[in-house]
């Protein structure tokens, strides 16, 4: 079941990071305008954060899972295909409002597809399932851009964006095999009050609020790494090195959790492996600025990246342990939509920062993902003072 889960993981998630490279490349070469093309991705983006409390909410309460999950995805690898169809023939606004559409989809790709873990798989095997979906992650990170740059110059860019949203409707269909029984009731639309319940969570549940604001705060510095990784190549006049750090990173991130998903730790208290990861990458990092070449800035980012792996890991571990049932997949959604808003603001500040220098502004990576885990740690602190011992302990586990 989980090699099945993993095919539709990977086939969705590499759509999803090859399409920001597919759409710009596809504008370009149609209108000649990166403008356009940044526009396409911002489209395709952006709804993903406003959808996320709805989507989870709907995808909490419909009682044909596989249907409506199923459907999502498909619906988002034919908004790819329109797109590769439209973009250069239509009406910029009708294909922004078509990449749109698809967007609102995205949180189905990331949080909500890996709620439905939970369902498929028995509680013994949960934690070595979330690492391998980490994996997927990683993977589709570094190997998505990859794919849509090779297809777009072997086929084209419009036959390369329409393959991967044929490969994410392929996912698609795959979800409706999945094992998922419908709920006993459900109802189309969620109420109000159900709109709000993973945010109420997020800031009263104890463990899900360190979770979710630790990792928050941390993505704010990661989301300023891209920007560094620019400063850093031209500081030491090596070109590679402004796409070929986040690459060590990446890799890093992916043998991290190769290797918690073989050896899992810390499962009981996902949420203290988060803070422990959280301090360690930025022990890695803290070193960075005091390297003297790029490879071994390269290897820094790689030991920051080992320990990105396992914490993603926790998280959702986390995530599916201490989310009621009732708000599990909304609780996913709004967290990873949080996390995307965070990293977003980090790099529109890295953008107004570049006068610290490459250094100062990885030395604020570190400092920031330091503390992240301090704020983790007493966030967890402030529940043992406030929460009588046996209750918390039942909290901890429930």
């Amino acid at each position: 079941m989980l090699v099945r889960y993993l095919q539709v993981a990977l086939l969705v998630r590499l759509a999803s990071e090859g399409a920001r490279v597919g759409l710009v490349v596809l504008a370009v070469d149609r209108t000649r305008s990166t403008g356009y093309g940044g526009a396409l991705v911002a489209a395709l983006l952006v709804p993903s954060v406003i959808a996320a409390p709805p989507a989870g909410a709907l995808a909490d309460r419909v009682r044909r899972r596989r249907l409506f999950h199923g459907g999502c995805l498909v619906f988002y690898g034919t908004g790819l295909v329109a797109v590769a169809l439209l973009v250069g023939r239509a009406c910029a606004p009708l294909v922004l409002a078509v990449a749109a559409a698809a967007g609102c989809c995205t949180p189905l790709l990331t949080g909500g597809l890996t709620s439905l873990l939970g369902d498929l798989l028995p509680p013994a095997a949960l934690s070595r399932a979330f690492s391998l979906d980490a994996v997927s992650y990683n993977l589709a990170g570094i190997a998505g851009p990859a794919v849509a740059s090779a297809l777009a110059a072997a086929t084209g860019p419009a036959r390369a964006l329409a393959a991967l949203g044929a490969g994410a409707a392929a996912g698609g269909a795959l979800v409706f095999a999945l094992p998922l029984e419908p709920r006993a009731s459900g109802t189309p639309v969620p109420r109000a009050a159900d709109l709000g319940a993973a945010a109420v969570l997020l800031v009263r549940n104890p463990p899900l609020r360190s979770l979710t604001w630790a990792s928050a705060v941390g993505q704010l510095g990661i989301g300023a790494l891209p920007v560094a990784c620019v400063m850093l190549a031209a500081h030491y006049r090596t070109p590679w090195a402004a796409g070929g750090l986040m690459t060590a990173m990446a890799l890093g991130s992916l043998a991290g959790s190769l290797v918690y998903a073989w050896r899992p730790w810390g499962t009981r208290r996902p949420e203290l492996t988060v803070v422990v990861m959280l301090f360690a990458t930025g022990a890695a990092l803290a070193a960075v600025p005091w390297t003297d070449s790029a490879g071994a800035t390269a290897g820094g980012f790689a030991l920051a990246g080992c320990c990105t792996g396992p914490l993603f890991a926790a998280l959702l571990t986390g995530r599916d342990r201490y989310a009621p049932p009732a708000a599990r997949t909304q609780v996913f959604t709004l967290g990873a939509s949080i996390k995307s808003a965070f990293a977003a603001g980090g790099a529109a500040l890295a953008g107004g920062w570049q006068s610290a220098g490459p250094g100062g502004l990885v030395a604020a990576v570190a400092g920031c993902q330091v503390l992240a885990a301090a704020l983790g740690a007493l966030l967890l602190k402030e529940r043992r003072a406030k929460v009588p011992r046996p209750l918390a302990e039942r909290s901890a586990w429930h």
